[in-house]
């Protein structure tokens, strides 16, 4: 019900006291509006904060499968592991990261069933890749992909390649 004063009609008066229409309530009167006192606002957005980290960390770690297993994969980001069997460099580099080097796991081409591409940050000498992985147990975490038949991964960080200790299959 609209009270009638000198200036004309005014909405019913409200908990928030009688403020002209789009004026701002003082800040000790907002708590009227949101409902809440500033004090349990500020306690509530400091346990809210303090909570994000223990909830941004429950990330479960990436599975751990073989090379064979890649293939019903694709699209998950796993951590595959095999040993590492045959390397092939390419012919031309790409831009400043260096020639891409794939290196088979498990089995070499042509029955290849996994591998990963890494590159040599040495533009003269990807050899070096060669000698790094071949023969070694080998364990890469990425996202799986396919090319065609063959699931591979494409390392963009060289720290998401393991060497493992003990060369066990």
């Amino acid at each position: 019900m609209a009270v009638l004063t000198r200036d004309g009609l005014r909405p019913p008066p409200s908990n928030l006291g009688n403020y002209p229409v789009g004026a701002i309530p003082h800040a000790s009167s907002r708590h009227l509006i949101y409902g809440m006192k500033p004090m349990k606002t500020i306690v509530l957005a400091v346990c809210l904060a303090g909570l994000l980290p223990l909830a941004v960390g429950q990330t479960k770690a990436p599975k751990k499968i073989t090379a064979a297993e890649a293939k019903d994969h694709v699209g998950e980001t796993v951590v595959v592991c095999g040993t590492a069997v045959d390397t092939h460099v390419t012919r031309y580099a790409i831009g400043d990261r260096g020639k891409p080097v794939e290196v088979d796991l498990d089995q070499p081409q042509p029955n290849q069933i996994f591998y990963f591409v890494t590159f040599s940050a040495d533009l003269k000498k990807p050899q070096l890749v060669d000698d790094m992985y071949k023969g070694k147990q080998v364990c890469v975490t990425g996202e799986v992909s396919m090319s065609k038949v063959v699931p591979f991964i494409m390392v963009t960080d060289t720290a998401t390649v393991k060497i493992q200790a003990d060369a066990k299959k």
